[in-house]
């Protein structure tokens, strides 16, 4: 055995201590507990258990209330680790996380990692190589809500004052006034089988970012199955590439509290028989949980987009149509308080949200567009171009757009206020305000597209199409006019993909987790 190793393994072992804050201390009632390598090198069996590093869930220690959080700097060298709890890496401290690790949550305590503000994360994988979260029920049993999710925490920008509780339980207050806050690097990651709703409407998702800076790195995450939201950030400014979202329960891609990052290159493929009973879309988009007119607005812009929703030729030749009586979830169910619902929208937004969206595409979603007026000003912003969609293309959808969460038939709605309550009524004699939007004041939009018309494929095998062919129109096609960003590329296609040859994907993803020998 190597010196060299052996003190790593001391100052590991140092690394650790016991997190008295109650404040962070996770609502399940379990403290943490992370399980060290099994395999990898050989230079870390043997020391401290015959299994590495042991972090105690409290009974070892015999004091329930302690548990452990990272603190200084560590590394997790490759190999295979079980997450037992909440384990937190506390402020100042550093964990690497080194390429081909496998992380697996454990289901009975609700696993889960949390970056708190002021720590980094070094998560680096490559496309060869990539670290992988995942579920630690065998082959065969996994299922969405296997454990609890990957949360990142910075001191960014939010539009709540004196700062955030992280959504889904754990108590670490995420915000504050640093624009460019450094997080640390997540690259070539999966996450799978996450998500846990500890309660209605405050679920942990697959990725968390909870006021991430715009110093921070993301890009090429894949999140698969979780059971909530497949990302989803409050408020920060952290820009974003290379993103897969993958047969997950709630929304794809849910920005809040002021999020003012830039996204590109997003994929989205849903199982048709997953939708949550809060109705489940591709963007869901707030300014503020109760709709408020306040700074930092969101204004995130996503481009290249690819949303496949549940009504895809496929999908419905099988038998699949937007009711209750399809979404099932069969073998995907998880025994927890998820429930299952209706598809709505491949967008949403409402809440005096302010996202904008290029060169994008969306295919077979019962809605196209929401713009929600039930709450603050979100109506108002489009009508004065503070909400920009710019060459965006639907296909194949129920229809173009309706005016009300759970609203499917496309009819012009006016609020008004009755009893204290703003109320909707319907005109069906006039198109919906959001159908009006996208076909006059969305520049370059497309509603009127079939499936066959977007010539799509399906190389690396993710169960439906979504990659241009060669002679698709979605090549040559791309308007960035207008953009400000020094981030987004400047491509010529509209959607994720430049063509059938595009590797963005190749070597790191996975669309078959639940056969996945890990």
């Amino acid at each position: 055995m190597k010196w060299s190793s052996l003190f790593l393994m001391a100052a590991a072992m140092t690394a650790m201590t016991a997190c008295n804050d109650d404040d962070n201390k996770g609502s399940n009632g379990n403290d943490p507990e992370v399980t060290y390598p099994t395999g990898g090198d050989a230079d870390y069996q043997g020391l401290a258990t015959s299994e590495g590093i042991l972090f105690n869930d409290g009974t070892a220690l015999g004091n329930g209330d302690q548990h452990f959080c990272f603190t200084g700097k560590q590394t997790l060298k490759k190999g295979t680790y079980l997450l037992r709890g909440w384990v937190y890496v506390r402020p100042g401290a550093e964990l690497t996380i080194e390429p081909g690790t496998v992380i697996k949550g454990d289901k009975a305590t609700m696993g889960s990692l949390i970056i708190e503000p002021g720590a980094k994360i070094y998560a680096e994988g490559t496309a060869s190589e990539p670290i992988v979260f995942t579920s630690a029920q065998p082959v065969g049993n996994r299922r969405p809500g296997d454990w609890g999710g990957l949360i990142v925490c910075g001191k960014g920008l939010n539009n709540i004052a004196g700062g955030q509780q992280i959504e889904g339980g754990p108590k670490t207050k995420h915000g504050g006034n640093v624009e460019n806050d450094n997080s640390g690097v997540l690259r070539y990651i999966r996450v799978e089988f996450a998500g846990y709703p500890f309660q209605t409407d405050k679920e942990i998702n697959g990725i968390t970012f909870g006021s991430v800076g715009s110093g921070t790195t993301v890009d090429h995450l894949q999140v698969s199955y979780s059971n909530d939201d497949s990302y989803e950030w409050f408020g920060g400014s952290v820009n974003c590439k290379y993103l897969v979202a993958y047969k997950g329960w709630d929304d794809e891609f849910d920005t809040d509290n002021g999020f003012s990052g830039h996204v590109q290159y997003c994929l989205s493929i849903r199982d048709p028989r997953i939708a949550d009973t809060s109705q489940s879309n591709g963007f869901e988009s707030d300014n503020n949980a109760d709709g408020s007119i306040i700074e930092p607005y969101t204004t995130c812009k996503f481009s290249n987009v690819t949303f496949i929703g549940p009504m895809t030729k496929k999908n419905l030749a099988a038998g699949f149509q937007n009711t209750t009586e399809y979404i099932t979830a069969g073998d995907m169910k998880p025994n927890n308080k998820a429930a299952l619902g209706k598809f709505q929208a491949a967008m949403h937004i409402r809440r005096s949200s302010q996202l904008n969206c290029y060169n994008s595409i969306a295919l077979g979603w019962p809605v196209g567009l929401i713009i929600d007026g039930e709450k603050g000003n979100s109506i108002e912003s489009a009508k004065s171009g503070n909400i920009k969609l710019q060459n965006v293309f639907f296909a194949g959808m129920g229809v173009t757009g309706t005016d009300f969460n759970k609203k499917y038939e496309d009819e012009l709605g006016t609020w008004s206020i009755a009893d204290g309550k703003n109320t909707i009524t319907y005109d069906p004699s006039k198109p919906s305000f959001s159908t009006t939007f996208f076909k006059t004041m969305c520049s370059g939009c497309k509603w009127n597209l079939t499936e066959d018309d977007l010539k799509l494929t399906d190389p690396k095998n993710a169960g439906q199409g979504y990659c241009p062919a060669m002679d698709s129109p979605l090549l040559n096609a791309a308007d960035f006019s207008g953009l400000n960003s020094s981030y987004i590329d400047k491509v010529t296609y509209v959607g994720a993909f430049s063509g059938e040859t595009d590797n963005w994907m190749d070597g790191w993803t996975n669309f078959d987790p639940q056969n996945t020998v890990y």
